[in-house]
């Protein structure tokens, strides 16, 4: 017998949705400022000429000719990947390897090595891009062990190679703080572990920590493989390049945490700390781990204990998924309220298997959907208690990599005037929709 509700386990979901009145009328939306941030905006405009540099400088051991180096690509979007692979490739194929490219991503793409090969080329990650083999593989092998006996994979593709070459942008954790967050070290033991690792070392956060957790598993891969240097990426607030360090085993893990702090210096942020109510356009994994950055938002739920942030938000609104995402909606569960058409893309067995291997079920929990954005906007500026819709203090963003260029409300007009690193583009208009009854697209520099 069918279920009352049918439900594809895998994707899409079918659903049918509830029909909301119109709680607004037009003259109770606010009325909206966009605005520019300005950040520190340092950039790195020779790609191939900055990796050439930066390992010719590294005094690397002689590449034998013939040696296979496997090269790590993650799930990530990372400004600038694609010419950043491609110019570690050729740098290490004119010293005589034989370099190729190895998924690093641990759960990530439905836990199959098929679906590792299609998140990279969602990113451009392809063998004609790089110029390199990609290599994919689900299975590890065990080279060591931490604290009470846990044990330390790696992709068994790699352990096979000469050489290993880490490549991760250094940026802050969504999950947790520490001198070491989401980068090289992280890259290593939970990419490489695969689902096996990612999995099990989710478990061990839970009582270890996950700082712990993986500076001891990085030791392990450091110790027991063939790591020959990792390459760590740093971005700017406009999500463009802004400088590419490399360090060998040896001084690795201290490289690392400074390169971590010049990363919370230039990350962005958003430009108040109290908000009523926060539209953000699309989520997805290429985004952040958690779709949308916690980082950015404020917005951390976690078993694991959540982490103090300046931003508060009474309602998150969700509108999409990037094509990147492939129909992962991990993070979905950090919203207060999304659309149908958000949620008739999530691809379950992608969102179920990533938040089950993390430990982060309350990450994948369906919000609140409307049909349309008005809907949704409309309830959430109903439900903000003696605050009237018209004076509520709503920040409307693309994603949390691009919050340069913003819409807010008029209601935050006394706080930007005379801010240095605010400028007015436009406004105030009308808070305004189209014909569908959706917000029209959010205009980018």
């Amino acid at each position: 017998m069918n279920p009352v509700n049918p439900v594809n386990p895998v994707n899409p979901i079918q659903l049918q949705p509830a029909v909301w009145k119109d709680c607004l009328q037009p003259n109770e939306f606010p009325l909206m400022f966009q605005i520019r941030q300005n950040f520190e905006r340092p950039r790195i405009a020779d790609i191939a000429g900055a990796i050439g540099k930066i390992l010719s400088d590294l005094s690397l051991p002689l590449i034998r000719p013939g040696s296979r180096i496997a090269i790590t690509a993650g799930s990530r979007g990372i400004a600038d990947i694609v010419e950043t692979l491609r110019a570690v490739v050729g740098f290490f194929r004119s010293r005589g390897g034989l370099p190729f490219i190895v998924p690093a991503m641990g759960s990530h793409g439905g836990a199959t090595s098929e679906g590792q090969v299609d998140v990279l080329s969602h990113l451009g990650i392809t063998e004609t891009s790089v110029g390199a083999q990609i290599r994919s593989s689900m299975e590890v092998v065990q080279i060591g062990e931490i604290f009470d006996g846990i044990p330390v994979y790696l992709d068994r593709i790699a352990s096979t190679a000469d050489h290993i070459v880490i490549v991760n942008r250094i940026k802050p954790h969504t999950k947790f703080k520490g001198p070491i967050e989401s980068g090289l070290v992280k890259m290593m033991a939970i990419g490489l572990g695969k689902r096996s690792g990612a999995e099990l070392y989710h478990r061990a956060a839970l009582q270890y920590t996950f700082p712990r957790v993986l500076q001891e598993a990085g030791h392990s891969v450091m110790e027991h493989s063939p790591i020959l240097c990792g390459i760590g990426i740093v971005e700017n607030a406009y999500d463009e390049t802004a400088s590419i360090m490399a360090a060998t085993p040896q001084n690795l893990e201290e490289e690392e945490e400074s390169w971590l702090e010049r990363a919370k210096e230039l990350m962005p942020r958003l430009p108040f700390n109290q908000i009523d109510l926060l539209i953000v356009d699309e989520i997805g994994k290429e985004i952040s781990g958690v779709g949308m950055d916690p980082n950015i938002t404020g917005r951390n739920r976690e078993q694991l204990g959540v982490f103090p942030h300046p931003v508060s938000i009474r309602y998150v609104f969700v509108r999409d998924l990037t094509r990147g995402a492939n129909g992962n909606a991990t993070g979905i569960g950090l919203a207060d309220l999304t659309t149908c058409r958000l949620v008739e893309k999530i691809d379950l067995n992608e969102t179920c298997t990533n938040c089950a291997t993390s430990l982060s079920f309350e990450k994948a929990a369906i919000p609140l959907f409307f049909r349309t954005d008005r809907e949704a906007v409309s309830v959430a500026l109903s439900s903000l208690g003696l605050v009237k819709p018209r004076d509520a203090r709503i920040v409307r963003i693309r994603n949390t990599l691009a919050v340069s260029r913003l819409l807010v409300s008029q209601a935050f007009q006394a706080e930007f005037k005379g801010r240095e690193d605010i400028s007015i583009v436009q406004g105030p208009t009308s808070l305004s929709f189209g014909a569908d009854g959706n917000l029209d697209p959010l205009s980018q520099d």
